[in-house]
């Protein structure tokens, strides 16, 4: 589990439950996508509740899966990072 600990102290990670996160005090824990089938039984990374694309179709929900975990973790080390998902 990689941790990306900004200059103001705010840390944010994938969670994977690799770490209790409780540790570093009470976490904000937000579903930043979705992972279903469509009609036909493809499987999609629907990321658009944290602003960015639908991924897929794959044929297997882990390879949606993985697919959602790679975009996450290429963004959240990126120069813009992940855009800010909201809690509503």
């Amino acid at each position: 589990m990689e941790l990306l600990i900004r200059p103001n102290g705010h840390v944010r990670c994938l969670d994977d439950e690799a770490l209790d996160l409780f540790r570093f005090g009470p976490p904000q824990i937000f579903r930043a996508s979705r992972v279903e089938p469509d009609a036909r039984g493809q499987w999609f990374a629907d990321l658009i509740e944290s602003h960015s694309p639908v991924l897929g179709p794959f044929s297997q929900r882990s390879a949606a899966l993985e697919a959602e975990r790679e975009w996450f973790q290429q963004q959240l080390f990126s120069e813009g990072g992940v855009p800010n998902v909201s809690s509503s």
